[in-house]
């Protein structure tokens, strides 16, 4: 079986030959010119638009083994107009790790997907990047887990804190256990990334913040996303077991929505508590009218 290089390249190739074939020269404000073999630009074409040498063009869309910088890929996805997937798919088949456009990566969340974390409720969701930035949650995402440090940090992170948070306060209570796993998840997509302005710059901050973070950092451990059992802790119900599962979210890569149910009986009812289904929410509001027109007060 070919090496994953090896089947990389000859994908390259005709990836980029698709990509050129499909952009006119009215397209980048060349004329049309002589009538053309082949529909779109030609090699040198692309190679003068992205202010590469033709020869190093040619070759790296026949997939030889040579090398690129995120500078040029970048710039025969602007000559090529490669949209932000496309972009993405060019520095994975070149090997090259991939800089989104936005300064720190983030991605924003559609109202269709927070439709969705929306009608989870009673149960706990949210959406996280693989860097653990929490891009959107649920109600009972926020009451469950969401804490004052959040805000007092300014960083919407869960790894931020969870380990700059003082332990007293930490929601989770088996953290020896739940915290080296997340490091070892969030090392397996660091790996993606790496030499990226925003994330080494992450890690250099948390590092810095979180000697405990550093240490197991330094462990190298990877791990992938998997359902686990995990216990928090609230003030008004007391501890909680919950189950959380991990799904994709297509069109965000690395992203997923994480949701979590009770694991017991002591956590239904716990749970039922703090965030009552609208259904629940809706019996007790009409109880309480009952009451009042059957007794009103005096």
């Amino acid at each position: 079986m070919a090496a994953p290089t090896q089947r990389r390249r000859p994908e390259l190739a005709a990836f980029l030959r698709s990509r050129r074939a499909r952009v006119t020269p009215q397209d980048v404000g060349m004329p049309p010119g002589l009538r053309r073999r082949t529909p779109g630009l030609r090699r040198e074409e692309v190679a003068q638009l992205s202010g590469v040498g033709v020869t190093w063009y040619t070759w790296l869309e026949q997939g030889r083994p040579i090398n690129a910088s995120s500078q040029v890929l970048d710039a025969v996805a602007r000559t090529l107009r490669l949209d932000p997937p496309e972009r993405e798919h060019l520095y994975h088949l070149a090997e090259v790790a991939y800089a989104p456009d936005s300064e720190d990566g983030v991605q924003t969340v559609g109202p269709e997907l927070q439709g969705i974390l929306d009608a989870l409720h009673p149960h706990p969701a949210v959406i996280y990047n693989g860097r653990y930035d929490i891009l959107a949650t649920n109600g009972a995402y926020r009451t469950l887990f969401m804490t004052p440090e959040h805000e007092l940090f300014g960083v919407r992170n869960v790894l931020w804190t969870l380990f700059t948070v003082q332990e007293a306060r930490c929601p989770l209570v088996n953290r020896e256990q739940e915290l080296p796993l997340m490091v070892a998840q969030f090392r397996g997509s660091y790996g993606r990334h790496v030499g990226e302005p925003a994330w080494e710059t992450f890690v250099r901050r948390l590092s810095e913040a979180s000697p405990e973070f550093a240490r197991l950092w330094a462990s190298g451990d990877v791990v992938p996303p998997g359902a686990r059992v995990k216990t928090f802790r609230h003030d008004a119900v007391g501890e909680l077991r919950m189950t959380s599962v991990s799904l994709s979210v297509n069109g965000m890569p690395e992203c997923r929505i994480v949701a979590y149910t009770p694991n017991d009986d002591r956590s239904r009812r716990a749970m039922a508590l703090l965030c009552p289904s609208e259904a629940e929410s809706r019996a007790g509001s009409e109880a309480g009218t009952t009451a009042e027109t059957t007794n009103p007060a005096p």
